[in-house]
């Protein structure tokens, strides 16, 4: 099961894209990892419409088999120990991949929390879209890194 990501429109330049070229390269030592960048909507939109958009245009990228995270204020809160347990017991588990969702300002649709599988939230506070990419990827390699015996993480 390869890991993807999807986030809704682009990495701003800087410090932003310097924690995504800094994780990317060492998540890919544990697993095969997609990171992709899709357009998002136009914030003059009405919210729902907005969210309507780039739901679709995320669905349109999932396949039956693939397991839908949403990274989401609404999720559940883990542990690094009981995430990475989590983890590993997800990528052992199904047959798609393992797609994980960093939405935009408007939120996810009705129907993209419908077809979710799973939320899961990096923290009780509200982070920048952008700096959430670069959080959730360091959180990402940590529990790779974890799961394959590493020594990254500290008890």
């Amino acid at each position: 099961m390869a890991i993807r990501v999807l986030c809704l429109g682009k990495t701003e330049r800087g410090v932003y894209q310097d924690l995504l070229d800094t994780f990317l390269p060492r998540i890919k030592k544990f697993s095969v990892i997609k990171w992709e960048e899709l357009p998002g909507a136009k914030l003059s939109l009405d919210i729902t419409l907005g969210q309507e958009k780039e739901s679709e245009s995320i669905l349109k990228l999932v396949r039956s088999n693939d397991f839908l995270v949403l990274l989401d204020e609404k999720g559940k809160q883990y542990t690094t120990k009981k995430w990475a347990t989590w983890m590993e017991q997800q990528l052992r588990s199904h047959s798609g991949d393992m797609v994980f969702v960093i939405g935009s300002a408007f939120g996810f649709s009705p129907q993209l929390y419908a077809k979710a599988n799973a939320m899961v939230s990096l923290s009780s506070f509200t982070f920048n879209h952008q700096l959430v990419r670069g959080i959730f990827a360091e959180q990402l390699y940590r529990v790779l890194n974890y799961n394959a015996g590493g020594n990254y993480h500290h008890e």
